[in-house]
């Protein structure tokens, strides 16, 4: 994979904030500039990403590749005694269709426990949606088969992301990825640590889960609220910057792309110009931000590096 050293985009891999009470940790697997903008957005047009790239964050876009960077990241977050992991990433050692992410060794396990965060700590995993850089460290191989990655943790499922994933409408996708729901997935059910729960599951008081369906037809956020705090892990509502000024631009990706369209329209007009802490699944250090209103559009402002505590 492309990877970005840290030291050269100055940006740590690993990196702590607060909301409120709440700890939340970032442990990213990759940055990179991943993708070009014509395999993400079906929808955009060459004027309209270069007007967009001009005004962006230059860290969110490789201007000697062409390529959208692209953080692959999970979120460590810590409240009342809690530990709760949501998302996994690509992983290592899979087989997987594309590439970049084949048999790939990124070593995000090894960031982890570098962090001080031991797999044996965590409470409860919960993915915002079962794509494959989303769920990829969940299992490692060992002695013939897939096992749990994190041995006391509660594995959560959404019921209608799980539906979807295990039904013979998840085989085309399935098949241009690499069949990572049979190596990410379904061990963990056959280990007896999976719970389905619902697309508003109360975690405890200071988190939630909320729907934000489209992407992919159970894809959730989690929602932070502490000592009148609030964050939002948003997952994959919105890959880059690009659809903050093009907020009706759905990804090639995405499952239902009217659906997404609704949702992160609804999303931005709901916490624009307020205080709620977003925190994207792909952005880059320091990933969380604010969104502004922008005439008829939106804008990312990254929140100050002065409250991040770099932990690479």
């Amino acid at each position: 994979m492309r990877t970005l050293s840290a030291s050269r985009q100055h940006q740590p891999f690993v990196y702590q904030l607060n909301v409120g009470a709440v700890k939340v940790t970032v442990i990213a697997e990759s940055v990179a500039p991943l993708l070009r903008w014509q395999e993400l957005y079906p929808d955009a047009t060459e004027r309209s990403v270069s007007a967009s790239i001009a005004t962006a964050d230059p860290k969110l876009y490789d201007v000697g590749s062409g390529r959208l960077v692209i953080a692959i990241q999970g979120f460590l977050i810590e409240s009342e005694g809690t530990t709760l992991m949501v998302d996994t990433c690509v992983g290592d050692c899979k087989a997987r269709a594309r590439g970049e992410f084949n048999e790939a060794r990124f070593g995000w396990l090894s960031r982890l426990q570098a962090a001080g965060i031991r797999v044996e700590d965590v409470d409860l995993v919960l993915s915002t949606h079962l794509h494959v850089d989303h769920v990829g460290c969940n299992t490692y191989y060992a002695d013939g088969r897939w096992r749990p990655t994190f041995p006391n943790a509660r594995y959560l499922f959404v019921s209608e992301e799980f539906g979807f994933w295990s039904s013979e409408l998840a085989r085309s996708p399935l098949e241009r990825t690499g069949d990572y729901i049979g190596d990410s997935v379904m061990p963990l059910f056959e280990a007896g640590l999976a719970d389905m729960i619902d697309s508003r599951h109360v975690i405890d008081s200071s988190i939630r889960v909320i729907p934000l369906p489209g992407h992919t037809p159970g894809h959730v956020g989690v929602c932070i609220e502490s000592n009148r705090r609030r964050a939002i892990i948003s997952g994959d509502l919105f890959h880059t910057a690009l659809q903050l000024e093009n907020p009706d631009w759905s990804t090639r990706f995405c499952v239902d792309p009217d659906q997404s369209r609704q949702a992160r329209r609804a999303f931005f007009d709901a916490h624009a110009d307020t205080d709620t802490l977003i925190l994207p699944a792909h952005f880059p250090y320091p990933c969380a931000g604010f969104i502004c209103r922008m005439g008829t559009a939106y804008a990312f402002r990254f929140m100050s590096s002065e409250k991040i505590l770099n932990m690479s």
